[in-house]
C-alpha cells in the first residue's frame, strides 16, 4: 500500500504542467486551499506567487529553480515510469474533492491520459477543470441542476449501459462506447438524473457550471 502524502480534510488543489492562468488558480485555492503540485506544476505555482504544500512525481520536469526554492521535505520524488505524474499523485493525496487544473490544457495526449486516469481512481472525486469545461468520472447515480440549455457532453471510457433524465437525447437503451457511439453536445432541458451499472462515463460541462458541480459531488 503507497504511503499517503497529502491528507486534506478542506477540497485540495492539484495543479499539472499545462498551461494555467493565475486568475484560475485563485478561484482553485479559493475552493480548494490546500496545494499540491504535480512535477512541473510547481513552476506554474511558484510564478503565480503560491508555495505548494508538496511537489510529487518523477521530477522531470520542475526546472531547477524552482525546485531551489521548495523546502526538500516538500518535494517527494517519485522514481517509477509505469504511470503519469497525474496518476502518481491521486496514489498519494486524499481529500474530500480534488480540483485537478493544468491537465487539460496543452499537449493532447498528455489530455487524454488524464481522462484515463480520472477512470482509475473512481474512489477519488476528482474534478478535471480546462479553459471552457469541466470533466468528471460519473458516479453511479447524478442529480444535477443547470440552466436549460446547457451543454452536457457523455463520453463513455469503456462499454457502458445508462439511464437519463433531463436530457434532449435520452440515453436509455443505448450500448455506448468510445468506438461506437458517444454522448458529446448533447443539452439539458430539465434537473438532469443519471444512472449507470459501470464507472466509465465521463461528463463534460462549460466551466461556469463549477459550483453546480462540487454541490452534486460534494
Amino acid at each position: 500500500m503507497m504511503a499517503i502524502i497529502v491528507q486534506a480534510r478542506t477540497f485540495l488543489t492539484l495543479l499539472g504542467g499545462a498551461p494555467t492562468s493565475g486568475s484560475d488558480l485563485r478561484e482553485a485555492l479559493t475552493l480548494a486551499p490546500v496545494l499540491v503540485a504535480a512535477d512541473g506544476g510547481a513552476d506554474t505555482s511558484l510564478a503565480a506567487g503560491h508555495m505548494p504544500d508538496a511537489v510529487i512525481g518523477d521530477m522531470d520536469s520542475i526546472s531547477p529553480q524552482t525546485r531551489a526554492r521548495i523546502a526538500h521535505d516538500r518535494l517527494h520524488h517519485i522514481a517509477e515510469q509505469d504511470s503519469t505524474d497525474f496518476a502518481k499523485c491521486l496514489h498519494r493525496i486524499r481529500a474530500p474533492l480534488i480540483l485537478a487544473l493544468g491537465f487539460a490544457g496543452g499537449r493532447l495526449d498528455h489530455q487524454l491520459a488524464a481522462c484515463t486516469t480520472l477512470v482509475n481512481f473512481p474512489d477519488q472525486t476528482v474534478l478535471l477543470i480546462g479553459e471552457e469545461d469541466i470533466c468528471f468520472l460519473c458516479p453511479h447515480s447524478l442529480a444535477i441542476d443547470l440552466p436549460v440549455g446547457t451543454r452536457f457532453s457523455l463520453f463513455p471510457m469503456g462499454p457502458v449501459e445508462g439511464q437519463s433524465r433531463g436530457l434532449k437525447y435520452p440515453i436509455d437503451g443505448l450500448t455506448m462506447s468510445p468506438a461506437t457511439r458517444v454522448g458529446t453536445s448533447n443539452e439539458v432541458t430539465g434537473p438532469v438524473q443519471l444512472s449507470f451499472e459501470r464507472r466509465e462515463m465521463l461528463v463534460l460541462v462549460p466551466r461556469p457550471c463549477l459550483d453546480a458541480v462540487i454541490a452534486a459531488l460534494s
